[in-house]
């Protein structure tokens, strides 16, 4: 497919999604989300791609939803416009794969949940991150107050989500919300750094584990252990198991197949 507010690129096993919108600072309107929901759904199916990378053009990673496409929206068209990026996010989320989010700038509103939805945060020095939507007269749209509370706590999130100020790089590492904070000229190298790292492992291994830390969240002590349990288990039918625990005895460098 052919992207014009997107810029997909595969870097080998690594696909680097940039958000190319600069002169609206990437702001997510309706033609960024179907295009960022194209591009996953391309992302799943390419069975090559074993990470991704989320970042943007020029001095956002994305500065928020578009304002003027919401502006004059009645109550249907809101909540259809925030369902819209709470799918798009929620298909990023559970993609099997593991997403990096390498935050390059202002992170604001949907870009803020945008970054939240991936499993891993860096950004740059210069990153700022927030949740300004209650100075609009509107809250968080796209799973923000969701997924803002399980990253940094109710407290810390109520304080973000109500007061709307923006937090800089150095806070949002404090607080948990980031893993890592780069320099500018380094965020990137570092990001596909990380991809790298991650990929080095049994692909199937590292997709059941992204599986059993999402769905084991919301439940009890018990079904969570069991459900690591299971796939636990699961992994013992792979290829991937009996490849590297024979490399590891034999001390052997494993070249993993995904299967």
């Amino acid at each position: 497919m052919e992207y014009t507010k997107l810029i997909v690129e595969k870097q080998e096993a690594v696909c680097v999604v940039k958000i190319n919108n600069p002169q609206a600072m990437n702001a997510l309107n309706t033609t960024v989300l179907s295009e960022l929901d194209a591009a996953f759904t391309e992302i799943g199916n390419d069975k090559e791609i074993k990470a991704v990378i989320i970042t943007g053009e020029g001095r956002a990673f994305v500065a928020g939803a578009d304002i003027s496409e919401m502006a004059n929206l009645n109550q249907a068209e809101g909540e259809a416009f925030g369902k819209r990026g709470a799918d798009v996010f929620r298909k990023i989320e559970t993609l099997p794969i593991p997403v990096i989010a390498a935050v390059n700038g202002f992170a604001l509103g949907g870009g803020c949940e945008l970054a939240m939805s991936c499993d891993i945060r860096i950004c740059s020095t210069n990153a700022r991150f927030g949740q300004p939507e209650v100075g609009l007269g509107i809250v968080p749209g796209f799973s923000g107050t969701y997924r803002l509370t399980k990253l940094v706590g109710m407290g810390m999130a109520k304080q973000l989500i109500f007061t709307g100020k923006p937090i800089k790089a150095d806070e949002a590492l404090r607080i948990g919300l980031v893993n890592a904070v780069y320099e500018q000229a380094e965020l990137m190298n570092e990001a596909i750094k990380m991809a790298e790292s991650i990929i080095a492992n049994a692909p199937l291994a590292v997709s059941f584990a992204k599986e059993c830390i999402n769905e084991e969240y919301d439940l009890c002590a018990d079904e969570a252990i069991a459900y690591e349990t299971k796939l636990f288990g699961k992994c013992f039918a792979t290829q991937d198991q009996k490849d590297g625990m024979r490399a590891f005895l034999n001390k052997e460098k494993v070249e993993f197949q995904g299967k």
